[in-house]
């Protein structure tokens, strides 16, 4: 299973990812699904990861070392795409490219074809944007009005994002819930674990602002889960108890 999930906010971008992947209870790994392509000053273009791992390799393999142009017949990978919603395109089509080639013997396998990816990033001369590509290549993005993305297992953060972010989030703001959300995620959900990557964009800068990872021991994550939950015991006890009668009383009330 997996987690990760991108935060688009005026003045940048959050990515993070889990990296745990889990073929049953016995085979359990780290691999890293957070994959970023960066040339500063040109471009930063990460994508997030999802699904079944032979076929996220797979169409990894194929963005980093290309893709025939069905035109052209030349090799294009993804550092050679001109604007992100022509790199959103270039991963539906190295997704649906592996499809061609794995889905039948998966689909014969009982595996099933599953994947879906988290793009975002900006290149020069264009605006900072995130994406959300299907398993069958298409893809939608993120708004004003949803400035945020999931792929994986995202009901447990969900409800914490909903709540608290909006296009005029702090970057950092929007790590700092990125990060509780995927605390909320590891609690209720043992496919979803750490090492965590993460990766921030400021608007404009065509770098990366901050591409590291979190280890079960980083001093502020360790902080954010401790500080998490004592503030979720502090919020119920704040409010006041359901003032609903038991039933015995309210039938004698009524009688």
């Amino acid at each position: 299973m997996t987690y990760c999930c991108g935060i688009l906010v005026r003045n940048g971008l959050v990515m993070i990812g889990d990296t745990r992947t889990n073929a049953g209870l016995d085979n359990i790994a780290t691999y890293r699904k957070l994959h970023v392509f960066e040339q500063p000053g040109e471009r930063i273009v990460a994508i997030a990861a999802a699904g079944n791992l032979a076929v996220t390799q797979a169409v990894l393999s194929f963005l980093s070392e290309g893709v025939e142009d069905e035109e052209t017949g030349e090799i294009q990978t993804i550092m050679d795409m001109p604007s992100m919603f022509k790199t959103a395109q270039f991963v539906g089509e190295a997704v649906r490219k592996v499809r061609q080639i794995d889905g039948p013997s998966l689909e014969l396998s009982a595996s099933g074809f599953d994947v879906s990816m988290l793009l975002g990033g900006q290149i020069k001369g264009g605006r900072l944007r995130l994406f959300m590509v299907y398993r069958a290549g298409n893809f939608i993005e993120a708004t004003e009005d949803t400035p945020y993305l999931q792929i994986g297992e995202h009901k447990y953060g969900k409800p914490i994002l909903d709540r608290a972010v909006t296009f005029d989030t702090e970057l950092l703001d929007a790590l700092k819930l990125g990060l509780i959300s995927m605390d909320s995620t590891m609690r209720s959900n043992l496919g979803v674990g750490l090492p965590i990557d993460i990766l921030t964009v400021k608007r404009d800068t065509l770098r990366a602002d901050r591409n590291m990872r979190i280890e079960a021991e980083e001093p502020y994550f360790h902080n954010l889960r401790e500080q998490w939950s004592t503030a979720l015991r502090q919020a119920h006890l704040a409010i006041a108890r359901p003032p609903y009668p038991p039933a015995v009383e309210a039938a004698d009330a009524e009688g």
